[in-house]
């Protein structure tokens, strides 16, 4: 009789605890598989890259009459590195160096015809970020210099003079930046640099006087280590 009740109490054991473990199961089956987002850490870093844009350009005080707003391409190399001391809040640093050319010759007066250029552009700036997951939004400021070349031949004077200065001043901007993996992103951003107050041609009849303010819009690639 014993051994006729011991097989029955355990499968009644089974069905008694089979609706107890159904009740632990999610509804509508097993759990869907879980991808993790993009880690907020992996912005933080060192990172090198290149870029590329056009730059609008313009001579102040009487280099204003005389020199015009130079325009033209630019392109160079960036390099930086990023901080990540609380979620989502990026701070960072990063320098970059453009070959530029930008460019303007005219004749403000009969008889007088000029040049200004805007090349070798540098910026060295600090970053405060927000990263929205994969995209950063930024500010930045700081250091600006560029290399302002001017010409100018006077008809009535019969002069003619070419120099050329690497000047240097801040600038302010930001832009938004996203990553395209866990170690290449992309971005654009506008920057205005003002530098210098030069003097060219001093002792002359025709001296100058003009600091250079300038207008960047660049995009970028970047790799992150």
């Amino acid at each position: 009789m014993r051994k006729t009740l011991l097989p029955r109490a355990a499968a009644l054991l089974v069905v008694l605890a089979t609706p107890a473990a159904a009740a632990d199961l999610p509804p509508g089956g097993p759990a869907p598989d879980y991808f993790s987002p993009t880690p907020i850490a992996r912005w933080q870093g060192f990172y090198l890259g290149v870029n590329a844009g056009y730059g609008f350009s313009s001579f102040a005080d009487n280099g204003a009459v005389y020199l015009g707003q130079p325009d033209g391409g630019l392109i160079g190399a960036t390099a930086g590195f990023n901080f990540i001391p609380a979620p989502n809040l990026l701070l960072g640093l990063e320098a970059d160096f453009d070959f530029a050319g930008l460019h303007t010759t005219q004749t403000p007066y009969f008889g007088v015809t000029t040049s200004g250029r805007v090349d070798d552009i540098l910026t060295v700036r600090g970053r405060v970020g927000y990263a929205f997951d994969r995209l950063l939004l930024f500010a930045a400021a700081g250091f600006a210099g560029s290399r302002d070349a001017v010409s100018l031949g006077s008809w009535w004077t019969q002069f003619y003079g070419q120099q050329s200065k690497y000047e240097t001043g801040w600038t302010i901007g930001g832009g938004a930046e996203f990553l395209l993996t866990s170690n290449l992103s992309v971005k654009a951003e506008y920057l205005f640099a003002s530098v210098g107050s030069g003097r060219y041609f001093d002792f002359t009849p025709n001296a100058l006087q003009g600091g250079v303010n300038s207008s960047l819009f660049r995009v970028g690639l970047n790799y992150h280590f």
